[in-house]
Parts: structure tokens; C-alpha cells; sequence
């Protein structure tokens, strides 16, 4: 099964392959819709570009975190040679956003893996044909094809290793150890992000993926002791807490500060907690992104699973932190004047800039089609002109 996002809507039943991104692929009968409001018969083919794809913006087109997970796992691994197979799958539970977070740290190195999501231990249609698609190979010659995280489920046919934990601090803290195990290392960092706001926290997973720095949680007033004892194992790490204090609170902030050198990132709405967490960089850790030339994931606060399962596409392809659009699918005023600061220019010749692309993640529910055409609109590459010298 192709991802969504690499269909045209063609009415006979089968869907053919596009070059670009397009629409959801329409069912075989007399009359359909285009998803933008048109009503096409049998056998026509229609290429919804607009509804799918724009030039600066690819939409992951799904209804449901499980075939977001899917559509994305699959757009970072789309065939089926063997070099473009992953060495093993995560599988997190879709309504456990702690454990989606928090087990996007398995898509960084060494092991690259993607996520996927059950629904209890209950294998959605999506996630069995990604799974079928994506026919991971196992990471060495004992090596699990499958990672499954705390109670989600997964296929009797592969081989398969369970990371358990009865509660987010506890399961966060096992997936920390198992990355370090397969990584051979400890990271140097780790983010403390908040278990009881999940919008909060949703930036965190983008990173965790794209640099192997575990996420970890903690509660607003108290350091849980499973987070206090993976951070000791880390040896003094530098230690990120992603929100404000009124998130995490400065008695927590400083509980940590006995176990590492503490920072905070973070901002209030859940929008400016995200830019600023795509702003920021000290040393290696942080995306840094404050000049154009990036990849940019939005997604919407009110889905927060959705964090983890594309949090592959921050961590390959056009590399990029993610950013939240309102809980209604527009585009924050914060988001939209972000996306000014850091948008291309070029002086002469367009084909020497650089380029932001943005994935969408979701429906036009999620995402509107208003907000996918107004970070098309401020990712283009536009002329830069200088003021006339004043005399």
C-alpha cells in the first residue's frame, strides 16, 4: 500500500502511482470527491495537487495517527530493495503519546528505526501494511525487527523485543537505556519534557530523532525517581527542560540541577514553546533554525501521537524541527511571523538560493488548507532588493 500522500484519485478502483504528492485515492462507484469539494465520475482521474501538495509543501494526507505513522515511515523508506528497508520498527500504542515521544528517539542512529502505532495491542489496517511494506530486516543477526513499547502490540511473525514500563517515567527511562545500549554510549543530553502537557512537549520528539538525545518527563512539582535515576546513568548530562515553569516548575528545575547543568527552553502558547525550541542551540544540541535553507514539520497541538509518528520525517530527507498550528488547523500569528524571519531570498538568480519545504501532517481538520497555502506563500524564495544609498 502506497502512502496516501503518493496517490492520484483515480475512480475505477485502483490508484496509480503519482511522480509528485497528490490526493487521497478515491473508492470505485459513480461519484466521488476530490476532498477540496468536487465531485468526480467513474474513471476520471483527477490530480488534486492543491489538496496534497503545493511547491514548497507536502501534505501527509490521514485521518488517524496510525496512518500518519504509516504514510510517514513509509515516504522515509519507500521501496523494497534492501538499502531502503529499516533494520527493525517501533510500535507504540496511538493513544499513549508519552511512549510515541519518547520512542522517537529509535529513529536516530545507529538503528534508524521508524514508528508505527497499534491501538491497544490491536494492529490497524495501516500499520499491518506498512509493516508488510516496509519488511524490516532485523538489526543484526539477533537483532528485532520489531521494538514494541509498553503494551502496544505487535505481529506474531517477526521477531520481536518488548521495552516495557507501567507509566511514562518508567517506560521513557527504558527506552533511554536501550538507545544507549544499541548506541554504545550514553548521550551527552537529554530533554525533560512535561508528562501532563502533551502539546508542550510535542517538539521534543522531532529532536529526539534526529539526534539521539533521550526525551524523559516529569510531572509540574515533583522530579519522578525513574527520570532522576536515567539521568544519573547518564553521568551529569547537559539536561533541557522543554517549557515554561508553569509546565515544569523551578523545584523541579532545581532537582535536576543537582543531577547536570540544567536549561530551560520554552515559551507560552504551546505555538511559541515550539519556536523557541526550533530557535535554540548551544553547542551541538538545538536545531538553530533562525536563517532559511531548512525542512519544517507542522502538525496540530490537539494530536499529540502525531508527534512521534512523523517525527521520521524531521530526521531525514529535508531535516527540521516541528512546529504547531492552532487547535482550530490555522496558522498562529507567532508560527506565521517565525516563518517571515527565516524565509529564502535570493539577489539574482533564484537557482543559487537556498529552500524551506514544510511537511503538513494531516487532513485539513488538522491542518487547513488556509494554513498549508500560507507556509507555501512564506516558504517561497522571494528577490531581495537593497534601499538606495541615502545621500
Amino acid at each position: 500500500m502506497l502512502p496516501t500522500s503518493l496517490r492520484v484519485i483515480t475512480i475505477t478502483g485502483a490508484c496509480a502511482l503519482a511522480a509528485i504528492a497528490l490526493a487521497s485515492c478515491g473508492r470505485a462507484g459513480d461519484t466521488n470527491s476530490t476532498g477540496n469539494g468536487a465531485q468526480v465520475t467513474a474513471g476520471q482521474t483527477v490530480a488534486a495537487i492543491p489538496t496534497a501538495a503545493t511547491k514548497n509543501t507536502t501534505r501527509v494526507w490521514a485521518t488517524s495517527p496510525a496512518e500518519i505513522a504509516a504514510d510517514a515511515a513509509r515516504a522515509v523508506y519507500p521501496a523494497a530493495q534492501q538499502s531502503q528497508r529499516p533494520l527493525s520498527v517501533v510500535i507504540a500504542d496511538s493513544a499513549n503519546w508519552q511512549a510515541t515521544i519518547s520512542g522517537a528517539v529509535l529513529m536516530a542512529a545507529p538503528l534508524h528505526a521508524p514508528m508505527l502505532l497499534s491501538r491497544g495491542t490491536q494492529l490497524p489496517a495501516a500499520t499491518q501494511s506498512a509493516l508488510t511494506a516496509l519488511a524490516p530486516t532485523g538489526a543484526g543477526k539477533d537483532g528485532p525487527q520489531v521494538i514494541k513499547l509498553g503494551v502496544a502490540g505487535a505481529p506474531a511473525s517477526l521477531k520481536t523485543l518488548s521495552i516495557a514500563g507501567n507509566d511514562p517515567f518508567t517506560l521513557a527511562a527504558h527506552i533511554d537505556a536501550y538507545e544507549a545500549r544499541i548506541a554504545g554510549r550514553w548521550s551527552s543530553a537529554v530533554v525533560v519534557a512535561s508528562s501532563d502537557s502533551p502539546a508542550m512537549a510535542m517538539p521534543a520528539a522531532a529532536w529526539a530523532a534526529k539526534s539521539g538525545d533521550s526525551v524523559l518527563f516529569s510531572g509540574r512539582d515533583q522530579l519522578p525517581p525513574a527520570t532522576a535515576a536515567a539521568i544519573k546513568a547518564h553521568g551529569k548530562p547537559r539536561i533541557y527542560i522543554l517549557g515554561p515553569p508553569s509546565t515544569i516548575s523551578e523545584n523541579v528545575l532545581a532537582q535536576l540541577s543537582k543531577l547536570g547543568q540544567v536549561t530551560r527552553v520554552g515559551a507560552r502558547p504551546a505555538s511559541a514553546n515550539a519556536i523557541a525550541f526550533a530557535r535554540f542551540r548551544d553547542g551541538d544540541f538545538g536545531w538553530g533554525v533562525v536563517d532559511p535553507g531548512h525542512g519544517l514539520v507542522f502538525t496540530n497541538s490537539l494530536q499529540p501521537s502525531s508527534a512521534g509518528a512523523a517525527a521520521p520525517l524531521s530526521a531525514s530527507g529535508s531535516y527540521g524541527p516541528m512546529l504547531l498550528v492552532g487547535r482550530d488547523g490555522n496558522l498562529p500569528p507567532d508560527v506565521a511571523n517565525y516563518l517571515r524571519d527565516i524565509r529564502p531570498g535570493y539577489s539574482a538568480d533564484p537557482v543559487r538560493g537556498v529552500y524551506n519545504h514544510a511537511w503538513i501532517i494531516g487532513d485539513p481538520v488538522a491542518v487547513s488548507y488556509r494554513a498549508q497555502a500560507t507556509i507555501d506563500s512564506l516558504l517561497e524564495i522571494a528577490p531581495v532588493t537593497s534601499a538606495a544609498a541615502t545621500p
